[in-house]
C-alpha cells in the first residue's frame, strides 16, 4: 500500500487529491499539510512512501524543501504538482531531489500513474517534456542564462517575467521587498542584464512564462 502526504496551502486542492487517490487501489492517503514546515515536521515523525508537494507556496517555497524532504531518514519520494509548465522549473527539481514533476493541467489518470511510478523507484515527467530535453541535448549542450541561478533566483525571474511588482512578489513569498530587490540584482548580474524589461522579455522568450 502506497501512503501518501498531500503538501499544499490550498484546503480545496487538498481535499479533491486526497478522494481522488483514496478511491485509487493500493493507494492510502496518510496526511495532509498546508505548509513545508508542516509537512518536514509530519516526515520526521511518520513514514510516507511518495510527498505530493506543491512548488510555490508561502514562506519557504517548495524548491527549497526537496532536498531536506529527500533526505530525511524515511526517504521519501517527492512528486511535485505545480501550476508552472514543466520546462520552467521540472529540470531544478529533479536535480534537486524530486522523483517526479507534473503540471497541474495534467489529467486525473496521469497523475495517478505518475504516483505509482515513483512509488515504485523510477522518474516521472511528461513524454513531451522528455522529448524536448532528448532533443535539446542532441541540438546544443550550451547552457541558458537562467541556468546558472539558484531555485530561488529562477523563482523570482518567473514573478518578475509574469510581470509581478516587487511589492507583489514580496508578499507572495513572505519576503521583504529588500530582499526581493537584492535578489533582483542578483539576477540581472548573473544573465548579462541590466533591466527588469529585459528580464520580462527573456522569460516570455524562452517560455517561462505563459
Amino acid at each position: 500500500m502506497t501512503r501518501i502526504l498531500i503538501v499544499d496551502d490550498h484546503s480545496v486542492v487538498r481535499k479533491g487529491l486526497r478522494q481522488i487517490l483514496s478511491e485509487t487501489s493500493g493507494m492510502i492517503v496518510g496526511g495532509e499539510a498546508a505548509t513545508a514546515e508542516k509537512a518536514i515536521e509530519m516526515v520526521s515523525r511518520e513514514s510516507f512512501d511518495v510527498i505530493i508537494l506543491d512548488l510555490a507556496m508561502p514562506g519557504r517555497g517548495g524548491l527549497e524543501v526537496i532536498r531536506e524532504l529527500t533526505t530525511l531518514k524515511s526517504s521519501p519520494k517527492v512528486l511535485v504538482l505545480s501550476i508552472h509548465a514543466e520546462d520552467q522549473y521540472a529540470l531544478h527539481c529533479l536535480r534537486n531531489g524530486a522523483a517526479g514533476y507534473l503540471s497541474k493541467a495534467s489529467s486525473l489518470a496521469e497523475l495517478v500513474q505518475a504516483v505509482q511510478k515513483v512509488a515504485e523507484g523510477g522518474k516521472y515527467i511528461s513524454h513531451e517534456l522528455a522529448e524536448r530535453l532528448a532533443l535539446s541535448s542532441m541540438v546544443d549542450s550550451t547552457h541558458l542564462p537562467h541556468e546558472s541561478l539558484s531555485n530561488r533566483e529562477l523563482q523570482i525571474l518567473v514573478l518578475f517575467g509574469s510581470g509581478r511588482t516587487v511589492i507583489e512578489i514580496s508578499r507572495e513569498l513572505s519576503l521583504s521587498s529588500k530582499t526581493i530587490s537584492t535578489y533582483r540584482s542578483r539576477i540581472l548580474q548573473k544573465m548579462g542584464l541590466e533591466r527588469n524589461a529585459q528580464l520580462v522579455r527573456y522569460a516570455i522568450k524562452q517560455g517561462l512564462v505563459e
